[in-house]
């Protein structure tokens, strides 16, 4: 029995975990890769012949989980991939709407390389993918135990991440041996808002888990709230524009519900007009309205109290793109758009036409990824590149952690505690240094834990968790093509960092930055002395 480590070590994006048993072989989430050096990512060949899978588990909708199965498809996957029911509602939406970007960049790309002579650029996977790929998607239900290969069998638990989120019990046998492996997928906080909390699960023999907030903590909702009310009362004095980049699926829902408390409570007022910006996530919210027994106690209530979530004020589902583009005419309104990184998506052209303008703001509720644009404007980059014109960021920029639908490091030990069988957790799905900030905490409580590297293989045994070796470290190599844009990230930080010199107490921060001037100087002197 064998669990390969595929995809999310060392990065949060392209989730993907190869399990072995006997003859069987299942993958467990499919993701895409997003930020630097996507296109390369994504277009690798599997680490594995598509076609010898014997199943697809998948823990949820995102993208950065189940974005590459339609490729698998089209790699000769002949099984099912097995999902809960919103899940596999959410997916229709989310791959149909992938094939199309993915379709409109191919072309676009196509024809820049025609005027230098080059190749022609063909996309990761067509809507046809898509179409082949839905007809594998198989339903499941929560808390039932369902055999999906010889030897493999899955229960799948509520995440309480976003709507049909699952944690998965996989237990493998074979020989007469059996292992319990659990793969808790992106997990929600224990204070929620949108969905339920994250189920408890007390036996394991592995837990493989996220990561991406592992080192640090949000606000509370209170807290968060009480930020997302300050932001409009600035935007209502000064009559500005607020810009909130979110992902389709339960973000943009998390904040419509949120505009409808501030129309509630009488601060938005009538007169603002809202505008989502986005035909998927319009359907994306159809698919919440259907399933809003899943939802929490709170949604709940809201609903028992005759109103609507995820219907705020003057609020205007935008899907043309013609009226997407009339919103630039209008200078004081609400833009929720897509996508929550900045990486593609409408709210590119918004934040084009609105990121000069010192009376607008832009409200980031979501993770933004290593080498995405959102995370370049959340560290401070100035001057920026966006849809081919070169802009001064002027906008006011917050960033509102607290609505993320993941939950934070607290959050996260409060879950792996129920454990009592003492587990080794395998720490995933963070960047280095949350996953290994996080894999300490879990060593500090009495835990076990390590933090493997892509392409790393574990021998799993019955009970092995409490016999395992510390899986070795290795560093994260970088590739030749990657030092611009990591210089590039080192001119954002240092960007960010000279606007926000603290006027005193300073002491504990000089050193650092002493440290990383002389590295940075020998950084050079090797570079120079290769020249010669």
């Amino acid at each position: 029995m064998i669990l390969k480590i595929i995809g999310a070590a060392g990065e949060v994006t392209g989730s993907s975990y190869l399990v072995e048993c006997g003859a069987s072989r299942v993958l467990v989430d499919c993701g895409i890769f997003q930020g630097k050096d996507d296109d390369r990512k994504n277009s690798e060949p599997f680490p594995f012949a598509a076609g010898s899978l014997d199943a697809v588990l998948l823990t949820h909708a995102h993208m950065d989980h189940s974005g590459r199965i339609p490729l698998l498809v089209k790699e000769g996957f002949k099984g099912k991939v097995f999902a809960t029911l919103p899940t596999l509602e959410l997916v229709k939406v989310l791959w149909y709407d992938s094939a199309n970007l993915m379709k409109e960049e191919a072309e676009w790309k196509t024809k820049k390389n025609s005027r230098k002579g080059l190749e022609s650029v063909e996309p990761l996977y067509t809507a046809e993918h898509v179409d082949q790929a839905i007809r594998h998607l198989a339903a499941s239900s929560y808390d039932d135990r369902i055999s999906v290969a010889p030897g493999v069998s899955v229960r799948f638990r509520d995440a309480g991440h976003i709507l049909g989120s699952a944690i998965l019990e996989v237990w493998l046998e074979e020989d007469g041996k059996e292992v319990k492996v659990v793969f808790s997928g992106d997990l929600g906080p224990q204070e929620t808002v949108m969905e339920r909390n994250p189920a408890i699960i007390t036996d394991a023999d592995y837990v493989v888990m996220e990561s991406t907030y592992g080192d640090r903590l949000h606000r509370s909702n209170a807290e968060s709230r009480d930020e997302f009310r300050e932001v409009f009362a600035k935007v209502l004095k000064n009559k500005g524009k607020v810009f909130i980049p979110s992902f389709v699926v339960d973000r943009a829902q998390r904040v419509l519900y949120e505009l409808s408390l501030l129309k509630d409570e009488g601060i938005l007022g009538e007169t603002v007009p809202i505008f989502f910006d986005s035909p998927m996530g319009v359907k994306a919210t159809e698919i919440y309205r259907k399933h809003m027994n899943l939802l929490s106690s709170e949604i709940l209530q809201y609903v028992s109290e005759g109103k609507d979530p995820f219907s705020p004020g003057k609020l205007k589902y935008v899907t043309s793109v013609e009226d997407s583009r009339a919103i630039n005419e209008v200078r004081h309104s609400v833009v929720v758009a897509g996508s929550g990184m900045v990486n593609g998506g409408r709210i590119v052209h918004h934040l084009k036409h609105g990121i000069w303008d010192p009376k607008n703001h832009i409200v980031f509720v979501g993770y933004q990824a290593k080498g995405t644009l959102g995370r370049r404007i959340v560290e401070g980059e100035k001057n920026i590149r966006i849809a081919g014109e070169d802009v001064t960021v002027k906008a006011e920029i917050h960033t509102i952690n607290g609505f993320s639908a993941h939950g934070d490091r607290d959050d996260l030990l409060a879950w792996a505690t129920n454990f009592t069988t003492s587990p080794l957790f395998i720490i995933t799905h963070g960047e280095p240094e949350s996953s290994l900030a996080f894999s300490q905490t879990l060593e500090k409580a009495g835990m076990k834990s390590a933090v493997p590297s892509p392409g790393q293989e574990i021998q799993l045994e019955p009970n092995g968790a409490a016999k395992a070796v510390k899986l070795p470290e290795h560093p994260v190599l970088l590739r030749r093509e990657e030092l611009p844009s990591v210089l590039t990230e080192i001119l954002a930080l240092a960007s960010g960092l000279r606007e926000s010199v603290p006027a005193e107490g300073d002491e504990d921060i000089l050193p650092l930055l002493q440290s990383t001037k002389v590295l940075l100087e020998t950084a050079r002197g090797k570079m120079s002395a290769k020249k010669v």
